[in-house]
């Protein structure tokens, strides 16, 4: 995934410290180093570390939560009745234990870096840290940052934007780098988005909010501004190439120009558009017309080559077209592109110079040769249970489908401990049987 996208039949990575040194032919590498120690790959596929990019950690918790609450039916139902409850309840101890269960799960299945929102009003302060602690303790690389929201009070999205503020002042701590996040357009005033933009700018850091994810967020602008979000965020001053947009499903053909002219990226999530019924981001569009889109999971599911699969077949589907988007395509959103998205220089690609994160890739059944169409078999024949092994920064962190840094067990009962409280704090105890609600599951 280089700038020339090669591909390097029975090739090596040579890997000294914590950069590549080189990528080549295997039998060329080996008669002009010696290696200290070799992972062997004969039989796999050699990826860079993928990248997520815009998922929120702490959605884990959810994961087979019988939280009891009306069926939402669009959007911003779901937003009331799932995720802020759910927010509120937040402290330190879950915000460390999800983001532990998160990390555990990206790092075996081949994600190296993300970019992580966190959102807890009534947990607000030291938030970032007990992430960053969670992050470094499986070994991989993430940007962090508080969602800053005015959805309660202004003086609470203050609060969110001094939380990044503080973190941005002492990162990198680990392996773990600070950014700015706004939750969304139509849950913050003109004057918070102002403040955001000049911590990033200061900071010289990544800034990210959602954008016309549903149509709320778009009639919301109309209503109160007089125009779209993406013309208001212009406005604002928030567009630049260090900006990443999260959605971006409900936008013209005109908001799509303006991203492509201002340098911002746009973050894909199509497993959870498809999950919220919010409707398909116009991707295709994008690319052509130069929009930079990475990928993400939004906290839904956090196995990267599921997520590369859906962006590959639901546009296709979508618009009945079987070549609106290509394989090398869907992998670059989630490798080089991802990395373009956060002015990562020394990410997402095999090549010389670069941070050493790299994933090593065996399908359980060969069933046809590497040597046709290599793109296509990584999208449509690998999945995350696939990966053998994974290095950050020349450390290996997965060997074997096993985590090295953490003790998998351990860790899963702390995690399942805290876990349980969140639940018990949203008024859940342990369920044996779980009732349908009302109008039907």
């Amino acid at each position: 995934m280089d700038e020339n996208l090669r591909v390097v039949h029975d090739g090596a990575v040579l890997v000294e410290g914590d950069r590549i040194v080189a990528v080549d032919k295997a039998d060329r590498l080996k008669s002009e180093a010696k290696a200290d120690s070799i992972i062997d790959a004969r039989d796999c596929f050699v990826l860079p570390g993928l990248i997520c990019g815009h998922t929120h950690l702490y959605g884990i918790a959810l994961r087979g939560s019988g939280m009891r609450v009306e069926p939402p039916s669009d959007f911003l139902q779901i937003l009331q009745r799932v995720w802020w409850p759910l927010d509120e309840r937040l402290e330190n101890d879950a915000a460390y234990a999800s983001a532990l269960a998160a990390c555990m799960e990206m790092a075996l299945t081949g994600t190296t870096c993300f970019a992580d929102t966190y959102s807890a009003p009534n947990g607000i302060d030291g938030s970032l840290d007990a992430i960053a602690r969670a992050v470094n303790e499986v070994g991989l690389r993430g940007m962090i940052s508080f969602e800053a929201t005015e959805r309660r009070s202004r003086e609470e999205g203050v609060r969110g934007l001094r939380e990044n503020e503080r973190f941005l002042s002492v990162s990198p701590v680990g392996r773990v780098m600070g950014m700015v996040s706004i939750h969304a357009s139509f849950t913050v005033t003109d004057d918070l988005v102002g403040k955001g933009v000049e911590i990033a700018e200061r900071f010289g850091c990544p800034i990210t909010i959602h954008v016309s994810e549903g149509p709320n967020d778009v009639y919301h602008n109309i209503e109160r501004y007089g125009m779209r979000t993406v013309e208001r965020l212009e406005r604002l001053g928030l567009l630049s190439p260090r900006a990443v947009l999260a959605h971006c499903v409900h936008l013209t053909s005109r908001e799509i120009s303006i991203i492509a002219r201002t340098g911002a990226s746009v973050a894909h999530n199509p497993m959870s558009n498809m999950l919220n019924a919010v409707g398909v981001a116009p991707v295709p569009e994008m690319l052509r017309s130069g929009v930079n889109v990475c990928l993400g999971n939004d906290g839904y599911v956090f196995d990267a080559f599921e997520n590369i699969r859906a962006a590959f077949l639901v546009h296709k589907v979508h618009r009945r077209d079987p070549t609106i988007i290509s394989a090398r395509e869907v992998l670059e959103m989630a490798t080089n592109r991802a990395a373009r998205s956060y002015g990562l220089k020394d990410l997402g690609s095999l090549a010389a110079g670069k941070l050493a994160d790299v994933v090593v890739v065996r399908p359980r059944v060969m069933a046809a040769p590497y040597s046709g169409d290599p793109y296509s078999y990584v999208i449509n024949g690998l999945r995350g249970s696939d990966v053998k092994a994974v290095m950050v920064g020349g450390e290996l962190i997965v060997r074997e489908g096993r985590l090295l840094k953490v003790d998998q067990r351990e860790a899963e009962s702390r995690v399942l401990r805290s876990i349980q409280t969140l639940w018990e704090r949203l008024g859940e105890g342990p369920h044996h049987a779980v009732e349908p609600l009302r109008g039907g599951v």
